[in-house]
């Protein structure tokens, strides 16, 4: 049946997209031109139902992006397929054996964790039995931590039997060296109180409350702040140290994350600053750096000497980075790729499944290199054999589609990152240290976005420079896995009289040599 509009009426559908439109226009254009706008909203509409999705899943669903391709995966999207039929199952009935596996029981206690034995006697007298063995229960315990009051008491002496008018020798013993010679604080309480902090994620007040609750002592907040600063000042020359030993290489991961950061002129009033974190892959050394902006100066800055690959996500500043200095590659992350086809994946499922398959499959066969315990030249071999020719295989299959698929919508979106992208994973085949993805550099970020949870923000940008010192140093304990409080409460002892040249002993990396 022919729709025919007229003039009035279509001009009334227009004025209600376009108001400025009064020119007259043939029917044959009247229903492309409805069609068309038609199109654009339902466009819209459908990004917008997407954004809708995305905000409802990070606030109520799972944030895991785990993916189980289905049999529609095996064959390339938008092809022209016959429609598939799936004949009905037949209902067949299997007996089978199942061998049941024994349950392991509970996990051994470890061995250093102190024991109290208890010897518990029958009841009655037993003078005339003989004792044939024992029967040993072992349960787990609880005793809270100890504030210790530590009174160190120096003997004074003076010289016997001297002569009058003579100088009198008085003659104590030296204080131990502690950190802060001014502070009533132990390096043992500094590091229990930083790291409780950044790594468990209890702001300075809470940790207040605790004392004050448990042992009776109440903590002045201006004294706990004035300990920290002064521990960030003593500990200093060594974060330079670790700057340098985290850019002594040619292969860095880098990304951002935002920190609220309080305005000293401004009260009441917060500033969006960023820490910057790099990743020496190699010695596992993490560096976070403040900046009060997001632009390309504070990176640029740090790389200034930096010849060599970074692997980041698809920020514009990278790629402004990398035009400025010479000497620096880019080397993308398929994680943030992957994403974009996870959430294209509910609107559009056969091309976000041929997609995701495929990526699951070369980090398969990753996982298994790892497993087999293969060097980077070993995997640099296997990677151009196993993975790059199904690799250039998807990249020309993204480029066609992004050519075909002209949409705005979530798999456009994807696959326009992708062709984008794509093309930065070239040094992956070409370096066997590589990563495949930035993930390492993001979970050392998650500390980070847990401790704005708890406490919102840094007091100053002083603080928040302080606050990237103690974030660097607990990231790479766990990094290199050491005991961040042991590492601590060790470094803090020794750091005053250690050798300005041999800082680096100090260094996470090092501590188990020690």
């Amino acid at each position: 049946m022919e729709v025919i509009i007229s003039n009035t009426v279509f001009k009334k559908f227009l004025a209600i997209f376009e108001p400025d439109s009064s020119q007259e226009i043939k029917p044959e254009e009247q229903l492309l031109a409805a069609a068309s706008l038609l199109q654009k909203k339902e466009d819209t509409i459908a990004n917008m139902q997407f954004e809708i999705n995305q905000l409802k899943r990070m606030l109520f669903k799972s944030r895991g992006e785990r993916f189980v391709p289905s049999n529609l995966q095996l064959t390339l999207p938008f092809e022209d397929q016959e429609e598939i039929t799936v004949p009905e199952p037949t209902k067949e009935k299997i007996a089978y054996e199942r061998v049941k596996k024994k349950h392991p029981g509970r996990n051994a206690l470890p061995e250093h964790i102190p024991v109290e034995e208890i010897i518990l006697e029958p009841e009655g007298l037993t003078p005339d039995m003989i004792h044939i063995g024992d029967e040993i229960t072992e349960t787990l315990d609880y005793k809270p931590p100890v504030l210790l009051k530590r009174r160190y008491i120096r003997r004074k002496y003076a010289v016997k039997n001297y002569v009058e008018d003579a100088i009198r020798t008085v003659v104590i013993a030296d204080l131990p060296s502690r950190p802060l010679p001014k502070a009533i604080a132990e390096a043992s309480l500094l590091a229990y109180l930083w790291s409780s902090k950044f790594v468990y994620h209890l702001p300075f007040y809470r940790q207040i409350e605790m004392f004050k609750r448990q042992f009776g002592w109440e903590l002045h907040k201006a004294t706990l702040n004035n300990w920290f600063s002064a521990c960030c000042t003593l500990l200093q020359p060594l974060y330079e140290c670790h700057i340098k030993q985290v850019f002594e290489t040619d292969y860095l991961q880098i990304d951002e994350s935002p920190i609220k950061v309080l305005e000293d002129n401004k009260p009441e009033s917060s500033h969006q600053g960023y820490m910057w974190v790099y990743r020496h892959p190699i010695n596992n050394l993490v560096l976070f750096d403040y900046r009060k902006g997001r632009g390309k100066s504070g990176p640029v800055e740090k790389l200034s000497d930096f010849k060599g690959t970074i692997q980041c996500d698809g920020y514009a500043v990278y790629k402004t980075i990398a035009k400025s200095t010479h000497g620096i590659r880019l080397m993308g992350c398929m994680a943030h790729i992957r994403r974009k086809f996870f959430e294209a994946k509910d609107h559009h499922p056969q091309a976000a499944e041929y997609a995701l398959g495929e990526i699951a499959n070369w980090y398969a066969l990753e996982r298994k290199y790892r497993e087999n315990g293969l060097n980077p030249e070993e995997k640099l071999v296997r990677r151009q054999e196993d993975i790059k020719p199904g690799f250039d295989a998807f990249k020309d299959w993204a480029e066609t589609q992004h050519k075909n698929i002209l949409t705005k919508g979530a798999i456009g979106r994807a696959l326009h990152y992708a062709v984008n992208q794509l093309p930065l994973i070239d040094p992956f085949f070409e370096d066997g240290r590589i990563h495949l993805d930035n993930n390492a550099i993001e979970n050392k970020i998650r500390p980070l976005a847990l401790g704005r949870k708890n406490f919102l923000f840094a007091g100053s940008h002083e603080g928040a420079k302080r606050i990237a010192m103690m974030y660097s140093f607990f990231a790479s304990c766990k990094e290199a896995d050491v005991n961040s409080y042991a590492w601590m409460t060790d470094t803090l002892n020794r750091i005053g009289n250690h050798p300005v040249n041999k800082l680096s002993e100090l260094l996470p990396i090092n501590f188990k040599k020690l």
